[in-house]
C-alpha cells in the first residue's frame, strides 16, 4: 500500500518506548481524528479499529508511527496500508457476523486483524513468502483464531475453500482475476482497487448472474497485485517521462465534486466556475480552520533519477488568509516526496509555503531529482495549515540539463 503524511498524532510520538496504555490512547485519538472524523460510521468497524492493536503489525523501526494515519513499510516493497483505508475498505465491504471473507494481499495481517472480530472466517493470502510466515505469526501471538493465512499467488484465490460471501483485495490488478470472480458467490461482493500502477479506482463489486456489476467508489493508490496479475500487466509507466494526470482537475468522479486520479483527500473539492479558473473550467480547493487537521490530495507517479537529474514543478495559485497550523511545517504548499526502490524516503521538496490572501498567480520550480528516486508523490493542500488554498494546472516537466 502506498505513502501518506503524517497525521496531529506526529505531534504527540518521540523515540522513546511506549507502553501499552501509550499505544491504547494514541489508538482512541488516532480513530477519533483520522478515521471517525473523515466519514467512517461503521459502529463494529470503529470498534474493531479501538481495539486493534496496529503497532503490532509494523516493523519495531516504525512503532512510534504506528498510530499515523499513514502507510509504513513493512519490508519486501510492500507497506501496511493507512488506518482511514483500512476502515473505509472495511466499511464498504458490510461485514456480516456469518460471513466467510477471503483476502488477497495478507502484508502484515493488520486487515485480517480488522475483519477477524466482524465476520466467521478469513482466509488471507500472501504471495511473498516472509511477510506471509511474519503475518501468521503474528496472528497467533494474538489470538486472531479465525483468520487462516496461505502462501501463494492471490491471483488464484483459495478454491478449496470457496465460495466466499465477501473477497477484499488489499493490492491492485490492472484487471480482476477471473478465479476471484469464479470464487465469490451469487450476490457476493468484492472491494478492490483496479488500474495502472499509480492510477487506479477503488471499486464495489457485486456479483449477479455470475457476471460483476461495478460502483466506483473513489481514486486510491495501493501496491501492484505481483505474480500472474503482474505479469499479464499491459499499461506500465515512463519513469523516464513522469506526469500529473488530471493536474486541471477537470475530470471528477460520478459527476461529483471529487478529482479522478487523486487520492487521500481530506477537505478538497472541485470548483467548477468557468470565469473564476485560471486555467480550464475547474480548479481544486482547500479549506480548513482546525490547525493540524488533514486538508489535502495526493498523486503518485514513476521518476527514474537515473535517467533525469531536474524537473520543473508549477501550478496556478490563490490564497485566502492561509495560516500555519501547530508546527511552522504545517501550511499551504505542493510537495514532491522522493521514494527509492524500498519505497524509503529519500528527500522532499516544495513548490513553495503561502501564507496570507492573494489572487490567482502563476508560481513556477525547478527541481533536483535525487540520483536513487525510483517513484514519487506528490502532495497538496492546506497540508496542517488554515484557510482556503485554491490550485488548478499543477504540472511536472522535465529540465533539459547540460
Amino acid at each position: 500500500m502506498p505513502f501518506q503524511q503524517c497525521c496531529l498524532l506526529s505531534l504527540l510520538l518521540t523515540s522513546v518506548a511506549y507502553s501499552a496504555d501509550n499505544y491504547a490512547e494514541l489508538r482512541q485519538q488516532m480513530v477519533a481524528q483520522e478515521v471517525e472524523a473523515a466519514g467512517i460510521t461503521h459502529p463494529q468497524v470503529l470498534k474493531s479499529m479501538r481495539s486493534t492493536p496496529r503497532h503490532e503489525f509494523v516493523p519495531t523501526g516504525f512503532r512510534h508511527q504506528a498510530y499515523f494515519d499513514a502507510a509504513l513499510p513493512i519490508g519486501n516493497q510492500q507497506t501496511i496500508s493507512p488506518p482511514f483505508v483500512v476502515a473505509y475498505m472495511t466499511q464498504e465491504l458490510d461485514p456480516q457476523p456469518d460471513d466467510r471473507v477471503l483476502e488477497i494481499g495478507t502484508g502484515s495481517g493488520y486487515q485480517a486483524a480488522i475483519l477477524s472480530p466482524l465476520v466467521r472466517e478469513v482466509y488471507t493470502i500472501e504471495i511473498v513468502e516472509r511477510l506471509g510466515h511474519r503475518a501468521k505469526r503474528t496472528l497467533k501471538r494474538l489470538e486472531y483464531k479465525n483468520v487462516h493465512v496461505r502462501i501463494g499467488d492471490g491471483y488464484q484465490g483459495w478454491p478449496k475453500e470457496a465460495p466466499f460471501d465477501k473477497i477484499i483485495v488489499t493490492c491492485s490488478p490492472e484487471k480482476i482475476p477471473q478465479p476471484l470472480v469464479d470464487q465469490l458467490r451469487e450476490g457476493g461482493q468484492m472491494i478492490v482497487p483496479v488500474g495502472e500502477r499509480y492510477q487506479q479506482n477503488l471499486h464495489r463489486m457485486t456479483k449477479r448472474n455470475g457476471k460483476l456489476e461495478q460502483e466506483t467508489l473513489r481514486a486510491t493508490l495501493f501496491v501492484p497485485m505481483t505474480g500472474a496479475a503482474e505479469e499479464a500487466r499491459q499499461v506500465l509507466p515512463d519513469p523516464a517521462k513522469p506526469q500529473i494526470v488530471n493536474g486541471g482537475f477537470e475530470e471528477v468522479i460520478a459527476d461529483g465534486d471529487q478529482p479522478a486520479s487523486w487520492h487521500y483527500l481530506r477537505q478538497a473539492r472541485v470548483v467548477s466556475n468557468e470565469s473564476s479558473a485560471p486555467s480550464g473550467k475547474k480548479f481544486i480547493s482547500f479549506v480548513n480552520t482546525v490547525p493540524s487537521k488533514a486538508s489535502r490530495a495526493l498523486q503518485g507517479l514513476a521518476i527514474d533519477g537515473r535517467v533525469m537529474s531536474h524537473l520543473q514543478l508549477s501550478a496556478y495559485v490563490r490564497g485566502r488568509d492561509l495560516r500555519s497550523g501547530l508546527t511552522p511545517k504545517q501550511r499551504a504548499s505542493v510537495i514532491i516526496t522522493f521514494y527509492d526502490r524500498r519505497r524509503a524516503v529519500i528527500d522532499s521538496e516544495r513548490l513553495a509555503n503561502w501564507k496570507g490572501t492573494f489572487d490567482w498567480r502563476h508560481e513556477t520550480k525547478n527541481l533536483r531529482v535525487p540520483l536513487a528516486t525510483r517513484e514519487a508523490i506528490l502532495r497538496l493542500g492546506l497540508l496542517g495549515g488554515t484557510g482556503q488554498l485554491d490550485l488548478d494546472d499543477v504540472s511536472l516537466a522535465a529540465v533539459a540539463t547540460e
